[in-house]
């Protein structure tokens, strides 16, 4: 069991700045996945998730990402309002989803899916997303003119469900205080750590070489962050399950959304 001692910030950095002169630091505590790395430092930090014990301080959280990853990394999970309407599972899926592409063979051949990742400067089958702030609203749009060639079949079958091919009557849409919520509730505050990886002998070994340190997460700059393109929402629901609706963005771009960021360590890589 590990003994949890309360540890200031700036004990923690000076925590990251030993870690880092170990240079490359062989994962042998966990199994190799897509938490090792944070797994690793946690265990190398001496606590327990990602929750610092740092006194006298609003929450704060560790982070990890892989400088190399082309992943987007998810921010928080929220489904769309009303809730009451159950939006994903109840309305986008049955009337604008699209025949899952294992429906037949893992799943029934009625298996539907509704997977898109959708940001405000760009249209996947039609669907985008737009602050309104007017609403105080981040909202899901729907325009069957942005929907390309490919997709023209699948169109019809959502005229045939739907009955037009207009936008909702209800738009699935987060309000502004919501949203900030939820994501002050995840990431207030935290230390954004990047690392690179190699393996050898089928080794990962972890370099954990840059940190940012980001305070009070800013509900403008997330807004920005929306209605430049940069957060994406994410769907991912099949009939028979809703995986969740994410808000995801490029981890380098994380310290964009915080009022204060600070590079509290940056050493060269050793690839």
């Amino acid at each position: 069991m590990i003994d949890l001692k309360p540890i200031s910030k700036q004990e923690l950095i000076n925590k990251f700045h030993e870690i880092e002169g170990l240079g490359w630091i062989e994962n042998t505590t966990r199994k190799t996945n897509d938490g090792a790395a944070g797994n690793k430092l946690e265990d190398l930090l001496g606590i327990p998730e990602n929750n610092l014990p740092i006194p006298n301080a609003a929450e704060w959280e560790l982070k990890t990402q892989r400088d190399t990853t082309s992943s987007l990394l998810t921010l928080f999970h929220s489904e769309p309002s009303p809730r009451a309407l159950r939006f994903v599972p109840a309305l986008l899926l049955p009337q604008y989803g699209w025949p899952h592409q294992e429906a037949g063979t893992l799943y029934p051949e009625s298996e539907m899916s509704f997977r898109a990742t959708l940001n405000s400067t760009s249209y996947t089958r039609g669907f985008s997303v737009v602050v309104n702030d007017k609403e105080r609203k981040v909202l899901i749009k729907f325009d069957s003119n942005q929907v390309q060639d490919r997709d023209a079949e699948w169109l019809k079958t959502v005229k045939n469900r739907v009955g037009n091919l207009n936008d909702f009557d209800i738009a699935p849409y987060w309000g502004f205080d919501d949203l900030y919520s939820k994501a002050r509730t995840k990431l207030l505050n935290c230390f954004f750590v990047e690392f690179e990886q190699k393996k050898e002998d089928g080794i990962s070994y972890f370099h954990y070489y840059k940190v940012h340190k980001l305070q009070n997460l800013h509900i403008g700059k997330l807004l920005d962050a929306i209605r430049n393109g940069i957060v994406y929402i994410d769907f991912d629901a099949r009939t028979g399950h809703n995986h969740g609706t994410k808000f995801r963005i490029n981890p380098l771009l994380v310290p964009e959304l915080y009022e204060i960021a600070d590079v509290v360590l940056d050493k060269p890589k050793l690839l």
